[in-house]
């Protein structure tokens, strides 16, 4: 069985883009607006990172998306 990746996304408010990183996937940083677009742009690029650093053991690559996005709200007084 292929190990399955971790790969992390957190959210940049500053920016109002999600960021994903991994230690698994070596080269990997990459942003989108939603959540969706980042998981699209990961189904390409991480086979593509994988290979290039010569990581690709087969026709599979699983990974895992953990997404944390930190947030404070005001309550509203009544």
């Amino acid at each position: 069985m292929t190990k399955v990746l971790f790969i992390r996304a957190e959210w940049d408010a500053d920016a109002g883009v999600w960021v994903a990183t991994s230690d698994d996937v070596p080269g990997l940083a990459t942003e989108a607006e939603t959540l969706e677009a980042l998981s699209a742009k990961l189904d390409v690029m991480v086979p593509e990172l994988l290979d290039a650093n010569g990581c690709l053991d087969g026709p599979e690559v699983p990974f895992e998306l953990l997404a944390r996005k930190f947030s404070v709200v005001h309550r509203l007084r009544s």
